[in-house]
């Protein structure tokens, strides 16, 4: 971090990690198992990375009286009202990398609009409604920090039942080596089982 006492460097930091963190979950794999429905309602890697984009495109943008250079490319307000998961999975013509470049490209944008504005210039969430209290840029960017980073749990969930693969940031699994995974999880249900 390049100056850790300045708080859009700091926060410029973090909405950064969980964008890594995100892309970095679809690390690996192909089409397919990016956009494979992993829960019940639906959720999929590639879902998540689509609806996170949008957050970010609509946070950082109509929020401040801008838009996305190509709005064309982004789940409407519209296409929402029609298809209310819209934004949590991939369409036929869309493809991983294809949103993982959008997601790049509106991460971008997101950053002009937090390095151009001050922390405290006032925004409108639109789609919060008519009666919706102002907000300022420094509650957006940390409430779409926390909103990123809820999902990066999702996709580091995910992706461990998906494969395996685990890791809290890439080369950092923040997990013991060489630890008895089936040893340990044999012992937690265990203790689970003295509360039937």
């Amino acid at each position: 971090m390049a100056d850790r006492n300045d708080p859009k460097t700091a926060l410029r930091h973090y909405l950064q990690a969980c964008r890594d963190d995100l892309i970095w979950k679809l690390d690996g794999l192909g089409e397919r198992d990016a956009r494979l429905p992993r829960t019940p309602t639906g959720t999929s890697l590639l879902g998540i990375i689509k609806h996170c984009l949008n957050v970010e495109a609509g946070y950082f943008g109509p929020t401040f009286g801008r838009e996305f250079p190509t709005p064309e490319e982004l789940v409407s307000l519209a296409a929402q009202e029609k298809d209310p998961q819209a934004d949590w999975y991939a369409r036929e013509d869309e493809t991983k990398d294809g949103l993982i470049d959008l997601y790049r490209r509106v991460g971008a944008f997101a950053d002009e609009t937090i390095a151009e504005l001050p922390l405290d210039a006032p925004g409108r969430v639109p789609w919060w409604g008519p009666d919706a209290p102002d907000v300022t840029l420094h509650e957006i960017v940390v409430r779409v920090v926390y909103d990123l980073a809820r999902h990066a749990g999702q996709a580091d969930i995910l992706r461990e039942q998906h494969d395996g693969a685990i890791g809290w940031q890439q080369g950092n699994t923040s997990l013991p080596r060489d630890h008895d995974w089936p040893a340990y999880v044999a012992k937690l249900t265990g203790l689970a089982d003295r509360f039937r």
